[in-house]
């Protein structure tokens, strides 16, 4: 009887907790307007890869693990990119709007991008409030399946993949801040 109980109580948690999924997946995607309509909202939370990226300035190496707390907003890029050379101003703006101990804007250049032209690129647009990280040998990128530049993915507070978006997007839109805020508001 105890079994019983027991079995169907977890039913339960899991019904319900698949319901508060479901509820936040319909919240994130009635957000998306205009270039965000392609952001692809995961039914279920992902796991991501553990592999670890160069942080800037040869400061050691650092995972994605190591940002569980926070809202990310993950974007893989590349210096010789054109669409990621236009939305990278938009995403530091998100940065500055949202940045601090609930939300993080983590940009990492993947494949071949020297830091000077990084550096280069980011003085140019004066960018001074996103990381210059790297994955030059393209092993994040590839256990993260970005099969093209960009890529920008959403991690909730648990380190999970709720959403993907492939290509360049207006994160300083309106429908961009309403989903960073929906995501560090919801608990």
């Amino acid at each position: 009887m105890r079994l019983f109980r027991s079995l169907t109580l977890y039913m339960a948690l899991a019904l319900g907790a698949n319901a508060a999924v479901a509820a936040d997946q319909a919240a994130l995607e009635a957000l998306r307007e205009d270039s965000l309509r392609r952001l692809v909202v995961h039914k279920a939370p992902r796991d991501v890869s553990q592999v670890p990226f160069e942080l800037a300035d040869g400061a050691g190496t650092a995972t994605l693990e190591d940002y569980k707390g926070k809202i990310v907003l993950l974007n893989f890029w590349a210096t010789w990119c054109a669409p990621c050379r236009k939305e990278m101003p938009q995403i530091s703006e998100l940065q500055a709007e949202f940045g601090g101990d609930d939300f993080e804007v983590l940009t990492i250049a993947t494949g071949r991008n020297s830091p000077a032209g990084i550096q280069k690129f980011f003085d140019e647009h004066g960018i001074d409030n996103l990381p210059r990280h790297q994955d030059p040998r393209q092993q994040l990128a590839r256990e993260m399946a970005v099969i093209g530049l960009p890529i920008t993915v959403l991690l909730d507070r648990d380190g999970k993949e709720i959403a993907r978006l492939l290509g360049d997007a207006e994160w300083n839109s309106n429908s961009a801040k309403a989903i960073v805020q929906a995501l560090m508001t919801d608990e």
